[in-house]
């Protein structure tokens, strides 16, 4: 602001000094228009004492000689002096004296227009010597004596006024002179100041741009720093998650396989003893693998990496038909309250992937009410606004099904709420927990395009709210299949492997043929179209995904050409693949994924082989 205050000033001044040469120019133009007046009126004076003066000059030489003619001069200018004694007054009148003045006139003219009218009246009625005596009496020469010294007066004033009024307008000049001098001056200096200050101000630019480059440098250097420190600190943070995940997935697959392959070890050693109640060691090995197979499928859940079959799904449909499960699940110490909002949105999901992140978010409220409590499961329809979307990033705005349970448990503080769904975190004892269950159910609502939050309170509870888009269309019918024995199928049904592991395919096999179906197998896609051709009666190819060369897709598709009403069964453990996108399985695929037990072989196969039929 001081820098520019100099400046400021200048133009007031340059603005006062303008204005004021306005106002003397002004007063210049009404010091003119005075002066041109004073002229007016003392023209005006001149041409009514000439004419009283002609009228005279008529009057007498009419009286001499009696001759009508000399009367035309006297006519015409007394016609003339009440016009002339009118304009005159009219101009005076802002002039007390001048106005005063002009009164005597005008009283000195009439009376003198009137001796004259007098005289010439007596010469018409033939009184000559009665005309000449009273034009010789010597009234009429002191009238006309008055009438001289008015207008000398008069024209004394005026001249007067006239002098004063050149003399202003003299001094006028002078002044609009001197003040547009003085504004051409200012406004050199001004012009003066703008070009050094403007010089100065770039000077000041250059130094602040010089000072701004080099500030930037040294800004992108802290940045190219800082973000090296963050890159290492990701680093670090990211191995030392990588370190907590890989010890303790070592940590639960080394228990897994130490059951396994120690019970089958005993499970060996007893039959080369030729023992044969050794039932219980197979049943703790497949226990252990069970574990292991859940363990996997948590992480592919956590990872968002698991095959979803996602159907229309009624949350207050699929909640109801687990009320039993729930209830034998939790024990009797637990009240479960439902509280279903009418008319729920529809939302699409995998069913039995929702199933078990409900199941474990109520046996988690289970095991923070160790003395029993309450547990309510809440649905309603619900929009998370762009201010919500906002707050939680990869949330998108919209319309949400809301799944929600509440608890009357312990509660969390807010630092252990925060990890709640970090992987193998958890607050139990040892033993009593993997720390993968939440981590479980927020890869699947995550991968399904929901949203998950969690609210906890010490010593309140919890609520664990799950967010599922809604989908429009109508939920299909739950159907809960709990079979009693396993389906199996008969020697006629002829079924061809395809499996690049022998290991695997030696499995599936023999896993078939148990299941009294004929089996036929093969390694690879080349195999298997020429077994194809060459066996007719196949009744359904169960192939892997991901083969060298030709994966099992692209076989389905070479199969279909010759058999389009052949059913195909796909298994994978690997869930980005050719019939896995997103984390999605294709439409009309049937998928079995790895590892399975022999009731998910037995079932899967039946229901391919039924829905062709079908």
């Amino acid at each position: 602001m001081r820098d520019i205050a100099p400046l400021i000033v200048g133009f007031l001044l340059l603005i006062a000094t303008v204005a004021a040469t306005a106002s003397l120019v002004a007063e210049q133009d009404a010091n003119r228009a005075e002066l041109r007046r004073s002229v007016r009126i003392r023209d005006a004076i001149f041409t009514l004492y000439s004419g009283i003066q002609d009228a005279e000059s008529g009057q007498r030489g009419f009286l001499l000689s009696g001759d009508e003619i000399y009367l035309k001069l006297y006519e015409e200018a007394v016609a003339r002096t009440p016009g002339r004694l009118s304009t005159i007054a009219e101009a005076v009148a802002r002039n007390p004296g001048m106005a005063a003045i002009i009164a005597r006139l005008s009283h000195a003219a009439e009376a003198k227009v009137a001796e004259m009218q007098e005289t010439i009246v007596l010469r018409r009625a033939g009184q000559v010597e009665a005309a000449l005596a009273r034009m010789r009496s010597g009234e009429g020469k002191h009238l006309m004596d008055e009438v001289r010294t008015l207008f000398g007066e008069a024209q004394a004033d005026n001249y007067s006024r006239l002098i004063r009024r050149q003399e202003q307008a003299g001094e006028a000049a002078r002044q609009v002179q001197l003040a547009v001098a003085a504004a051409v001056i200012l406004v050199v200096v001004l012009g003066a100041y703008v070009v050094i200050d403007a010089g100065q101000r770039h000077q000041r630019t250059l130094r602040a741009h010089a000072a701004l480059q080099e500030a930037n440098a040294s800004l992108i250097e802290a940045a190219a720093t800082r973000d090296m420190l963050e890159d290492r600190l990701r680093q670090s943070q990211k191995m030392e998650a990588l370190g907590q995940l890989t010890g303790g997935l070592a940590h639960d697959f080394n228990n897994m396989l130490a059951i396994i392959i120690g019970n089958l070890s005993l499970l060996k050693r007893r039959l080369e003893r030729g023992e044969h109640a050794v039932e219980r060691y197979a049943e703790q090995a497949l226990k252990g693998a069970d574990r292991a197979a859940t363990l996997t499928h948590r992480l592919l859940a956590f990872a968002r990496k698991q095959p979803l079959a996602p159907e229309a799904i009624a949350c207050n449909r699929l909640i109801a038909a687990m009320s039993d499960l729930l209830r034998r699940s939790l024990g009797e110490s637990i009240r479960i309250e439902t509280v279903a909002a009418p008319d729920l949105w529809t939302t699409q999901a995998d069913a039995n992937q929702l199933e078990n992140a409900i199941l474990n978010l109520a046996v988690n409220a289970r095991d923070a009410m160790p003395k029993g409590g309450r547990l309510i499961i809440e649905t309603d329809n619900v929009h998370l606004d762009e201010a919500y979307a906002a707050q939680n990033p990869g949330v998108p705005a919209g319309q949400y099904v809301l799944v929600a349970l509440t608890d009357s448990g312990s509660g969390m503080p807010p630092d252990v709420a925060a990890k709640a769904f970090d992987p193998f975190f958890t607050t139990k004892p040892v033993g009593q927990g993997t720390g993968l269950g939440l981590s479980q159910v927020y890869g699947f609502v995550r991968q399904s395009g929901g949203h998950v939050a969690i609210y906890s309170e010490p010593e309140r509870g919890t609520t664990v709210r799950l967010y599922l888009p809604r989908h429009f269309g109508d939920a299909a019918e739950m159907e809960r299949v709990t079979p009693t024995m396993l389906p199996e199928g008969s020697a006629r049904e002829v079924i061809l492997v395809v499996e690049d592991e022998d290991g695997v395919r030696d499995l599936a096999v023999e896993a078939l043929r148990d299941l009294r179906y004929t089996v036929i197998h093969a390694e690879g896609a080349k195999d298997a179209l020429q077994m194809l051709d060459t066996h007719p009666e196949i009744a359904l190819l169960f192939t892997d995904v991901v083969m060298p060369e030709v994966n099992g897709r692209e076989l389905a598709e070479a199969v279909h050409q010759r058999r389009p009403d052949l059913p195909v069964l796909f298994t994978t453990g690997y869930t980005r693949n050719a019939i896995v996108h997103n984390g999605l399985v294709d439409a009309d695929v049937q998928l079995l994924a790895k590892p399975y037990t022999l009731e998910q072989l037995a079932l899967k196969v039946r229901q391919a082989m039924v829905r062709e039929a079908a």
